[in-house]
């Protein structure tokens, strides 16, 4: 009788074969019987928006490329059809062939890209992000201003308007945020138990901030003055990943139901991670799942089980602070992410819950 192929194709890492109970010691995707190759699909590995990422844009291989890919291709971290939000939460739809051909030519070229960072490099996550989308606002011909100061006097200012697009004889204000909020659960299953990494604000006081304060700025005098046209319509954009404990459905009224998540866990629990292969993620690198080479420099990040443990020992030793964490498998000449989480303090859920009650974490 002949041998039935291998269930999975394309291959990805080495794993338990589909016809037999047998797996390979080292990397290389081999099936231990005839036939094509066998392993686990990245669906079947991780998370679902991990995998449709590798599959639309594995081609990129730039990382300021990728994070722009990223922050256009994600789900909106909130539900546009909430009530609560009264229509006022903005889309940029689907990626087109035309941006999808535009990113591409980009990765081969970065050269703009790279220029436009390099101008006013930044170190917080949110200020790049805001860089990356305002080189896209202007590469489409959509972008006014960038960035722009209302100022009441010298010394007195009113706000910011994140980005001011062209909007046929007007202004589209679109205020724009890149979050990332972990769940604490013992403080309710709504916006105020999204919690910073850094235990500094919440879901629910970021979005007050830009729903009831920032969207409105438009109608301030000083901002008026500086206009060239009136503002039409002012919305927010939100993009950003969502952290649950384990065994808690990534699900919440106001938030889309496609919306990145992942997992966040205390370090004792981590010795429980699932995965053979990890890298550590500096903030910058929040945006995007990961991708790294399978030879050169980037294998030097790659850690085995045992080592990512000393690593986060030796982290949270020096930061005592979350640390983001991605679950790597093979894929074609790559490493990819097909998992992330953040690995905490043991502390960290009661010092969330002092700052709390202290008033210093906002609800």
């Amino acid at each position: 009788m002949a041998l039935p192929l291998c269930l999975w194709w394309p291959p990805t890492i080495p794993t338990t074969c589909c016809n037999a109970r047998r797996t390979r010691p080292r990397p290389g995707p081999t099936c231990v019987l005839p036939g094509r190759c066998v392993t686990k699909p990245i669906a079947a590995q991780g998370d679902a928006y991990q995998a449709g990422f590798a599959q639309r844009w594995g081609h990129l291989r730039h990382p300021h490329v990728r994070a722009l890919a990223w922050l256009l291709d994600a789900p909106d971290l909130l539900d546009r059809a909430a009530p609560q939000w009264q229509g006022q939460v903005a889309t940029l739809g689907p990626v087109g062939s035309a941006v999808a051909g535009w990113l591409a030519a980009l990765d081969q070229q970065p050269g703009a890209l790279e220029a436009a960072l390099g101008q006013h490099r930044q170190t917080r996550l949110g200020k790049y992000a805001e860089q990356l989308m305002a080189f896209y606002f202007a590469a489409q011909g959509q972008l006014h201003a960038h960035g722009l100061q209302v100022r009441a006097s010298r010394n007195d200012t009113v706000g910011e308007f994140d980005f001011l697009l062209r909007a046929g004889a007007g202004l589209h204000h679109l205020e724009f945020a890149t979050k990332f909020y972990l769940l604490d659960a013992s403080a309710g299953s709504d916006f105020s138990g999204l919690v910073g990494p850094n235990l500094a604000d919440t879901l629910g006081a970021k979005m007050r901030k830009i729903f009831q304060q920032q969207l409105t700025l438009a109608t301030h005098p000083a901002a008026q003055a500086l206009l060239p046209a009136p503002v039409t319509s002012a919305q927010a954009l939100v993009k950003g990943w969502l952290f649950y404990p384990p065994q808690v459905a990534p699900c919440m009224g106001g938030i889309s139901g496609a919306h990145c998540h992942g997992y966040w866990m205390s370090r004792s629990a981590a010795q429980q991670l699932p995965g053979d292969l990890f890298v550590l993620l500096p903030r910058l690198q929040w945006l995007a799942p990961a991708r790294l080479p399978l030879s050169g420099a980037g294998q030097s990040l790659v850690l085995s089980k045992a080592e990512l443990l000393l690593a986060l020992d030796d982290h949270q030793a020096q930061a005592r602070a979350p640390v983001m964490v991605a679950h790597l498998a093979e894929q074609g000449d790559s490493l990819v992410e097909v998992r992330r989480g953040f690995v905490v303090p043991d502390a960290w859920p009661e010092q969330a819950r002092q700052r709390r009650q202290s008033g210093a974490l906002p609800v």
